[in-house]
């Protein structure tokens, strides 16, 4: 499991503390360098996950894992009344706040520091929740996926978006390639942590997805999960909900 892996093997700190030093890190270089690790691809599977929690009319969304807050000002246009983006490096949330205040959005997103996996909201207090490529970074996966149950209300979207494997020749092998040889490289040349990008390439190397991943939403409690390839499977975002 991906609880398994840590940013930094020689590190004797919990692997939630060691996300938090690495996003603090490496906090003012992670818009861009997403950007170019993805060709800009992630974008639009930010948009998809707009799209599916748009169409349950939300009045107040949780952004877990908001990092620099891309998902959650996104999400304004659903036309919540609230969205808060929670995370827990305060480096990605300064970032997140700059970005929110030059948009005037400080109105509608708040952006609080948080863990995922001890939430201090009551239960069932958001219409719908999303978290953006940070779900592989719960140190215990289905503690976080139980407390993001918790607080999300009854009949509530539950929308994860996830790097994923693609299972067809060629693109599997395209991946593997892209992941373990080019990745690092881009890591090692722009990151002012030389580790970061290794890391996350292995984490997604390790998390389970599609169906394996449904199945622990599920048993977490979650009803109707359905998992959507995109691009090839090189990520999949997951929308359940709760009853």
């Amino acid at each position: 499991m991906s609880s398994k892996v840590k940013p930094y093997k020689n590190s004797v700190l919990s692997k939630k503390e060691q996300v938090t030093n690495m996003f603090d890190t490496i906090s003012k270089e992670y818009d861009s360098l997403n950007r170019i690790i993805s060709f800009g691809i992630d974008v639009k599977w930010r948009k998809k996950v707009v799209d599916i929690v748009a169409k349950h009319h939300p009045e107040t969304i949780l952004d877990i894992a908001t990092g620099t807050g891309d998902l959650a000002i996104n999400l304004t246009k659903t036309n919540a009344s609230k969205i808060i983006g929670l995370d827990i490096s305060e480096g990605m949330l300064n970032v997140g706040r700059k970005k929110i205040a030059k948009k005037n959005l400080e109105t509608t997103i708040e952006m609080v520091i948080g863990d995922s996996e001890n939430l201090t909201f009551a239960d069932n207090s958001f219409d719908a929740i999303t978290v953006a490529f940070g779900i592989r970074n719960f140190e215990n996966l289905e503690k976080g996926l139980s407390e993001i149950l918790r607080v999300l209300k009854p009949n509530g979207i539950f929308v994860v978006l996830e790097t994923s494997i693609p299972t067809k020749t060629p693109f599997k092998q395209g991946y593997k390639f892209y992941t373990k040889s080019i990745l690092p490289i881009i890591g090692k040349l722009f990151s002012r942590d030389k580790l970061a990008y290794s890391y996350l390439c292995e984490s997604a190397s390790v998390f389970p997805y599609g169906e394996a991943l449904n199945n622990i939403l599920h048993k977490t409690g979650f009803t109707s999960a359905k998992a959507l390839p995109q691009t090839f499977g090189v990520a999949t975002i997951y929308k359940a909900t709760k009853l």
